[in-house]
C-alpha cells in the first residue's frame, strides 16, 4: 500500500509542453507513473511524445479520467491553472511552482478546501512511492521500496536522507515534499496521519527546518496520537535571527522557529533526532522491532 499516489493512479501534467514540464512528464511515465495527458492551452491536438495534449483540464479529464495533476507552470500562471484543475475534477494538486505569492496561495487554498481536493505545496518536489508510482520531480533511482515513510520540507534534504536510507536496505513506502514556502497545502500532521492509518508503514522519518511552528505541532501530535516510530532531522542549526535560509518559509522571527525549540519538542515527544543526515537509519534500526 502508499500513500496518495499507485501504479493506478492516472495522472496528468499541467504545463506539458513546457521545458520542465515535458521532461518531468517523460520522467515519471519512464519511473512508473501511469502518465495519461497533459495540458498547454493553446496546444490541444498535439502530443508530447505519445500522450496526449488538451486545451483544458476539463477536456483531459473527460478524456483521459485523471484524477492527480502534476502543475509545471511559472508563477503568474499558476492561480489560474490551480483554480482551472479544482474547476475541471482533478482530486490531488502536486505544485511543483516555487515563488507563489502568500495572497494567491492562502486564497488557492481555501477554495481547494472548499472542494474537498487535496494540495501538495507550492513549491515542492512532489511525492513518490517507490517502485509504484511518482507525482513530481524526485529521482526515482535513489530510492528504495520499502516501509519506511518520509515526509519533508526540503527537497534536498529528502533525497540525501533517502540515499542513506536505500543505502542501509531501508526502503520507503511513500517520499513527500511537502513544500518550502511559509504556506502549504497538506502538512506534516495531515502526512503522519496518513502513514499512521497505512498498514505498509511501519515507521517515518520527518525532517524539518527552521521557519514556522509546524514541527513543534508534529511533535506534539506523534506524542499523542501516534504508535508508529518516528525519527527525525531538523536543518538549519546554524541560521542566523531574521536571516531567510533557501526556502520562504524558513525563517527565524521573534525568536521563535528555531532549530533548537524544535529539536527540544521532538525530544519531548520521545522522537529520537538526528545530528547529521546519515545518522537516520541507525536511528530507525533502534526504533524498529
Amino acid at each position: 500500500m502508499s500513500i496518495l499516489i499507485d501504479k493506478d493512479t492516472p495522472v496528468m501534467v499541467q504545463g506539458i509542453t513546457g521545458r520542465d514540464g515535458s521532461f518531468h512528464a517523460r520522467s515519471m511515465k519512464k519511473d512508473g507513473t501511469r502518465v495519461v495527458g497533459g495540458v498547454t492551452p493553446g496546444k490541444g491536438g498535439t502530443e508530447v511524445d505519445d500522450l496526449p495534449v488538451f486545451d483544458t483540464v476539463t477536456a483531459c479529464v473527460a478524456a483521459t479520467g485523471a484524477q492527480l495533476s502534476v502543475l509545471f507552470v511559472p508563477p503568474a500562471a499558476f492561480s489560474a491553472a490551480f483554480r482551472e484543475a479544482l474547476d475541471g475534477g482533478i482530486k490531488t494538486l502536486v505544485c511543483v511552482t516555487e515563488g507563489v505569492p502568500v495572497h494567491q496561495m492562502i486564497d488557492n487554498l481555501k477554495h481547494a478546501r472548499e472542494r474537498g481536493v487535496r494540495v501538495i505545496g507550492a513549491n515542492s518536489p512532489g511525492l513518490i512511492s517507490p517502485g509504484k508510482a511518482k507525482a513530481g520531480i524526485m529521482p526515482a533511482a535513489i530510492h528504495l521500496p520499502g516501509r519506511i515513510g518520509v515526509i519533508s520540507r526540503s527537497g534536498t534534504l529528502t533525497y540525501e536522507i533517502v540515499s542513506h536510507l536505500s543505502a542501509a536496505g531501508l526502503g520507503q513506502s511513500t517520499c513527500v515534499g511537502i513544500g518550502g514556502d511559509s504556506i502549504v497545502g497538506t502538512g506534516f500532521i495531515d502526512l503522519l496521519t496518513l502513514f499512521e492509518a497505512d498498514e505498509e508503514t511501519d515507521a517515518v522519518v520527518l525532517i524539518g527546518e527552521i521557519g514556522g511552528d509546524a514541527e513543534e505541532k508534529a511533535a506534539q501530535f506523534v506524542a499523542e496520537k501516534m504508535r508508529k516510530p518516528v525519527a527525525a532531522f531538523i536543518a538549519g542549526r546554524t541560521a542566523l535571527p531574521g536571516k531567510r535560509m533557501g526556502h520562504a518559509g524558513a525563517i527565524i522571527s521573534s525568536g521563535g522557529g528555531t532549530a533548537a525549540s524544535k529539536i527540544t519538542a521532538f525530544r519531548e515527544a520521545g522522537v529520537p533526532v538526528a545530528d547529521l543526515p546519515r545518522d537516520i537509519p541507525a536511528l530507525l534500526r533502534e526504533l524498529l522491532p
